[in-house]
């Protein structure tokens, strides 16, 4: 009798949790790659982002989700819609929980919203290296500790995700590991700089819209015009800073960190202007977080 050898799988994985429990920097290490922004701001991440890993098993599609987090305003209901939306169409679920935090409120509202799912799911007990013994009283049975930014036990959840995995082709080039578009990517990597520069002001007040690119010194050099928009003239003061110091600052630290995104050098050519109450109105809440 033939042993039945199992064909590659080939998965889209929903990657949620509570705002900070470290998401964004776990698909950033199990992709090797800077997929997700990341900062000490809660929420940070604002789309569902995409992070391809593929090796000899199959093709993973991790996609990163804003942090979950009941509120009834309109820009979090928005994000609360997207999340809710990868869930239903995910192929696994990845739910990712801090172990340095106690179970609240947003834990158990997910915990109900993800219990129908449980054949689907697997937990990530991030920030193992912090603890010496599970925070959580009682763990699921398919909880396994990691430590994203030290890389331990991502091994381990790679193996559990491809088991669980349907069959399937590959759904990118194997050379992928995400599918953002240029213009995407130089907007977070601004918006990033912005608000681990301006975190106790204004995280949440800015969005970044990347206008034009363009390739010179035939392809060595991309060149990016950019804009920052905020809500308020006093919050443009703050980003662009006493003679002009802050919004310089961002923008070297943004074509530094996208010259490494890139493999080239960047320029960033950049201003800020004022947007009043963008987080009230629907056409930019659906630009901003899609």
């Amino acid at each position: 009798m033939h042993e039945q050898i199992r064909q590659q799988a080939s998965a889209f994985v929903a990657v949620v949790g509570r705002p900070s429990v470290g998401k964004s920097t776990l698909l950033n290490t199990i992709c090797g790659h800077k997929i997700s922004i990341v900062s000490p701001v809660p929420q940070t991440t604002r789309n569902r982002v995409r992070g391809i890993y593929t090796d000899e098993r199959g093709q993973l599609v991790f996609v990163d989700t804003p942090g979950f987090h009941d509120s009834e305003r309109k820009f979090n209901n928005h994000m609360m819609s997207l999340i809710r939306q990868t869930v239903e169409d995910s192929d696994l679920i990845l739910r990712v929980v801090d172990l340095t935090r106690a179970s609240g409120e947003e834990e158990e509202t997910l915990s109900s919203l993800l219990e129908s799912e449980a054949d689907r799911t697997i937990v990530a007990l991030n920030k193992a290296d912090l603890v010496a013994d599970s925070s959580l009283t009682k763990a699921p049975e398919n909880a396994i500790r990691v430590s994203a930014t030290e890389g331990d036990g991502i091994d381990v959840l790679l193996a559990a995700l491809f088991a669980m995995a349907p069959e399937g082709p590959h759904m990118y080039p194997d050379e992928f590991y995400t599918d953002q578009e240029p213009a995407f990517r130089v907007s977070e990597i601004i918006r990033e700089q912005a608000m681990l520069r301006t975190r106790e002001e204004l995280p949440h007040a800015l969005y970044v819209e990347t206008t034009d690119l363009e390739e010179q010194n035939r392809g060595n050099v991309l060149v990016a015009n950019a804009t920052i928009y905020v809500e308020r003239e006093s919050q443009k003061g703050i980003l662009v800073g006493k003679g002009g110091g802050m919004i310089r600052l961002i923008r070297e630290n943004a074509e530094h960190e996208l010259s490494d995104v890139f493999e080239r050098k960047v320029r960033v050519h950049l201003k800020v202007k004022v947007h009043p109450k963008w987080r009230t109105r629907s056409e930019v809440i659906k630009k901003v977080v899609t």
